[in-house]
């Protein structure tokens, strides 16, 4: 059983309003430990108003979350050096060079291993002798992403960390990732983009309009992910072939015809996989296509189904 030590964050009914738009409604998640987890949604959703709240950069409305262990409301210096973040609007300007921006914060989140900058630095292709006016809204963020991961904290928080990047620096951003989950870093992103989150992401928060929608394991999204599917076989009718697959849970569009030999259907497929699997595991197969679940058409038919408030 999972105990409050083994959560990195835990947020509980948290609630913003700004004016009287509510931004943030009830919301509540933990995040253990050592492990990645995504909170993804469109513009607007609430993404960045959750990662303010648990920094203390805003102040909640009602609600409380703990960070490390500790209330965010009394976040000191201390679990401040603990944290990485990476804001969503990133706003460096000025005429210092790279290198002696991240000199400054260094200073302010504590000891920095000696050769980490430029092994981060070469990993981005990220001259760090250029002033920061100077670089390429793709260089700033790769200079907030050193900044957040230099001092190698315990959690990092990071809003839309990949705005920006070219698909090449995605995917050694999402190493990254990978590299601090394996060293029992936390790791907190959000995202608009579901496939950074399938690939980085151990659980993922669906948010839409200021409260959560779902939470699950990427696999267990994956299980219920839009699948679409065409088989055919030998020796039944097309009613046989129907009556094995339209009980099915998330057997949707279901298209059986007769063949020559047999019959054959086609079908879109939201349903857990073993299921199926049994359902067609005495036919006698001529043909069996099952595509890639699409996790991003799944998500997207949960932003549009009607919510249910209680």
């Amino acid at each position: 059983m999972r105990t409050s030590s083994d959560n990195a964050i835990e947020a509980i009914q948290l609630a913003k309003s700004f004016g009287s738009t509510l931004a943030l409604d009830g919301v509540s998640f933990t995040v253990p430990r050592g492990s990645v987890f995504g909170v993804i949604g469109p513009n607007g959703a609430g993404k960045t108003t959750i990662m303010r709240a648990l920094l203390d950069l805003i102040r909640l409305t009602s609600g409380r979350a703990t960070l490390l262990g500790t209330d965010s409301r009394n976040a000191g210096p201390e679990l401040r050096r603990r944290i990485g973040f990476l804001p969503g609007e990133l706003n460096l300007k000025g005429r210092v060079t790279g290198r002696r921006l991240l000199r400054h914060y260094a200073n302010i989140s504590g000891p920095v291993r000696s050769g980490r900058v430029d092994e981060l630095a070469e990993r981005f292709g990220l001259d760090l002798d250029r002033t920061v006016r100077t670089l390429s809204k793709g260089n700033k963020q790769k200079l907030g992403i050193v900044q957040a991961f230099m001092h190698q904290p315990d959690l990092l928080v990071l809003d839309e960390p990949t705005s920006g990047l070219d698909p090449l620096m995605q995917q050694e951003f999402l190493a990254l990732v990978s590299e601090a989950r394996a060293a029992g870093q936390t790791v907190f992103l959000s995202s608009h983009v579901v496939s950074e989150i399938q690939q980085a992401a151990d659980e993922v928060a669906i948010l839409r309009d200021g409260r959560i929608i779902t939470v699950a394991g990427v696999e267990a999204l994956r299980d219920t992910a839009i699948r679409h599917l065409r088989l055919s076989a030998t020796d039944l009718t097309s009613a046989d072939l129907e009556g094995r697959l339209a009980n099915l849970a998330g057997m949707d569009e279901l298209d059986c015809r007769p063949t020559e030999t047999g019959a054959e259907a086609t079908a879109v497929f939201s349903g857990a996989i073993t299921p199926f699997v049994q359902a067609i595991a005495t036919l006698s197969l001529i043909d069996l296509v099952i595509e890639e679940p699409d996790l991003e058409e799944a998500v997207l038919r949960l932003y549009s189904a009607p919510e249910a408030r209680s």
